[in-house]
């Protein structure tokens, strides 16, 4: 009677941890650099193109494929923002005149 338990309980594990594995599937390089929390890292030096520019829908989406960014967003001088930095992540920001001042990521 004990080795049925026993069976069982072992059985009962291997079930519970194999629902738990997963498997690797094959992923081509990214050209763009990635952090170890998988998010792209941004670089600002390649959109400063953009300072002096008048914001725009299609300058932030050039911005921030030429930065390597995820996201991308235009900072007007009175927009709340959160002290979170992530390293994903393109501020162009602007004037009251809506004119990019200023690139950085974050």
């Amino acid at each position: 009677m004990p080795w049925k338990f026993a069976s069982l309980g072992t059985l009962f594990a291997v079930t519970l941890l194999a629902g738990c594995s997963s498997t690797m599937s094959e992923s081509t390089t990214d050209p763009v650099t990635t952090t170890d929390t998988g998010h792209s890292r941004c670089e600002a030096k390649a959109a400063e193109f953009a300072i002096g520019k008048a914001a725009s829908p299609a300058l932030l989406e050039q911005a921030r494929t030429r930065a390597g960014a995820q996201n991308a967003r235009f900072l007007s001088p009175n927009d709340m923002v959160t002290l979170e930095y992530r390293s994903d992540r393109l501020n162009l920001n602007t004037d009251a005149s809506q004119v990019v001042i200023r690139v950085n990521c974050g």
